[in-house]
């Protein structure tokens, strides 16, 4: 036994360092560390905390408040929704603005800092609790600023950017978007012209919803366009606003004729925007609402991105048929001539069906001829062929479907530059596309696989 009392001895020494480290040097360490955290946060409340905002800037006090879910309402000098986005990214500029430096410890002079006159003042609420921040002049850095903080009347060197809380008004406070929508929940829209209006749909199909044109004609629509028309409404976004009152009731007189009119349906109810520009060469436009709701001053260019054609709005691509539903290819240029059959998802020719095709090469020139979309619109109506080159094409497609019906057509003419005339099925009227086509027809050579793949090993 006394063999090992030194062996017990050091574990019962290793045991009580043990815990004195994990009772009184870590805990300790730990306060030091929040202590020195809690000294260097230039806000002392969380986040989830904050329940309310003042700015005082350029005279004017802006006082913001929590609303309905994650937003934020806008209380004086008027009463509005607030730009979240805005509201938030102040919040989280105080939140994570760290004190870089004690500048003075009780402020006594304050003009070489700025803070005689501050730049403006921000009083951030939580509950009961409440702290303001005089905000002085950049500091040494440009993404640096002096701060009076209320509560101590320390003058703080800050990291905060004086773009995250300078210059804040009414306006950038307000909320700028005109519309608000989630945009899988919209099953129609409708644009309005003045004279003529073009109804989009949305169709639920698999793998994922596609959109349709309803009016004036039946037929599949362009859906990176749609897309892209949805993306541009929603960023709508006002660039001044004009609330109701006399100045508003002078400019609604002079919006008489809108140059476009966006109805958004979804969930049941329809959302509507106008758009004037009633004279276009001073570059002002206006959105409106409802003849309630303020006027909202638009970028010109909006109007131009939501003033679509119906040429614009179409699925441009000419041929009229879908990669999966072609059961025959026919394809005929003035070199050559031969015909794709698409059985059990593999591509053989019609004259040598024994053949082994490149299925990649089949399949790359099938789809660039399915995929092939009008870049402009020549003639809206049939018109005399040959002066396009149409009468004898330099390239031909007619491709026939599962049912035995031909479900699509495409015909290539007449070459200018890097564009090709061109006709299909889909669209009515001459076009021009692009020419590369022209040059990607395989051959019966190039389709055909490479003999390696297709030889078999000769019998003994």
């Amino acid at each position: 036994m006394m063999r090992h009392w030194p062996t017990l001895l050091m574990a019962l020494i290793l045991a009580g360092l043990g815990a004195y480290l994990y009772y009184v040097e870590i805990p300790a360490q730990r306060t030091e560390e929040q202590t020195k955290v809690q000294h260097t946060k230039l806000l002392p409340f969380e986040e989830r905390e904050i329940t309310g905002l003042t700015v005082n800037s350029d005279g004017q006090e802006i006082t913001l408040a929590p609303g309905s879910g994650q937003n934020w309402v806008m209380t004086a000098p008027l009463r509005a929704d607030a730009d979240t986005r805005e509201v938030q990214a102040m919040i989280r500029a105080l939140v994570t603005g760290k004190v870089t430096r004690v500048v003075e410890e009780q402020a006594t002079a304050l003009a070489p800092f700025g803070l005689e006159k501050p730049s403006g003042q921000i009083t951030v609420t939580a509950g009961t609790r409440h702290e303001t921040f005089a905000i002085g002049d950049i500091g040494p850095l440009s993404s640096t600023l002096y701060v009076l903080r209320g509560s101590d009347r320390k003058v703080l060197l800050t990291d905060m950017a004086p773009k995250d809380v300078l210059n804040k008004t009414v306006m950038t406070f307000r909320r700028k978007e005109i519309l608000r929508f989630d945009q899988a929940g919209i099953d129609r829209i409708r644009l309005t012209y003045p004279t003529t209006e073009i109804v989009l749909y949305g169709a639920d199909e698999k793998p994922k919803r596609k959109w349709k044109i309803r009016y004036p004609i039946e037929a599949e629509a362009d859906q990176t366009e749609v897309r892209t028309l949805l993306f541009r409404l929603e960023d709508l976004k006002a660039i001044g606003i004009i609330d109701p009152g006399p100045e508003r009731e002078a400019a609604a007189r002079k919006l008489t004729a809108p140059k476009v009119k966006v109805t958004v349906h979804a969930g049941g109810a329809d959302q509507v925007v106008k758009l004037y520009q009633p004279d276009p060469s001073s570059g002002e436009a206006f959105a409106e609402t409802t003849p309630d709701a303020p006027i909202y001053r638009i970028n010109p260019t909006a109007i131009r991105d939501l003033t679509k054609d119906l040429f614009a709005l179409q699925d441009k691509r000419l041929l009229g048929i879908e990669f999966a539903d072609i059961a025959l290819l026919s394809v005929k240029t003035r070199e050559d001539q031969y015909v794709l059959i698409h059985d059990n998802n593999e591509w053989i020719l019609e004259d040598q069906p024994t053949e082994k095709l490149n299925q990649e090469v089949a399949d790359l020139f099938v789809s660039r001829v399915v995929n092939l979309p009008a870049e402009e619109q020549v003639i809206k109506h049939s018109a005399p062929l040959a002066p396009y080159g149409l009468v004898a094409p330099a390239a031909e497609f007619v491709a026939t479907g599962r049912d035995g019906k031909v479900g699509g057509k495409l015909a290539l003419g007449n070459q200018v530059g890097g564009l090709v005339y061109a006709t299909g099925l889909r669209l009515r009227g001459l076009f021009q596309a692009r020419a590369d086509l022209l040059t990607q027809i395989p051959t019966k050579r190039d389709l055909l696989a490479k003999s390696s793949e297709t030889s078999t090993p000769s019998t003994p």
